[in-house]
């Protein structure tokens, strides 16, 4: 069986649009509450992760993931992980920041927020409307 990335982040941090990419699909987005299993990613809902009594879920279904992605929403810098966050998984993680276009000079404080969750560089720096590190992302995860 092949193992999907799990895709973990905040509200409309581009979750599902990131999926979409990785897929290489065009699935409609919607706000869910529900897991959603493509090709090769396991889409969280948000919910999951903004609510600490749901932890177990991630926790959960990340048994079956090959990596975890993390996002940050570069344009809204809230910190929703708990310190140490990404310690809590055994599948590597990898932290991915969107919406680098939107607002640049956030572009230190949200690498910051890796450091506070515990996730490791490399991190890739992406905008899923038109950017390189889309790309880089899906190398290093051997999509390509």
């Amino acid at each position: 069986m092949k193992k999907r990335i799990m895709i973990v982040g905040p509200t409309q941090s581009g979750k599902s649009t990131l999926a979409n990419v990785l897929n290489d699909t065009t699935r409609p987005l919607k706000k869910t509450q529900d897991v959603i299993y493509g090709k090769n990613t396991i889409d969280t809902p948000s919910s999951y992760l903004e609510n600490p009594s749901m932890y177990k879920y991630l926790i959960a279904t990340a048994q079956t993931a090959s990596h975890l992605i993390i996002m940050v929403d570069q344009s809204r810098l809230a910190e929703i992980y708990p310190p140490g966050f990404a310690k809590t998984f055994t599948c590597p993680v990898i932290g991915v920041i969107n919406k680098t276009d939107l607002i640049p000079e956030n572009a230190l404080q949200a690498a910051q927020q890796f450091k506070k969750i515990g996730v490791t560089k490399p991190f890739f720096w992406i905008s899923l409307t038109n950017d390189p590190g889309v790309e880089a992302l899906k190398r290093h995860l051997n999509l390509v």
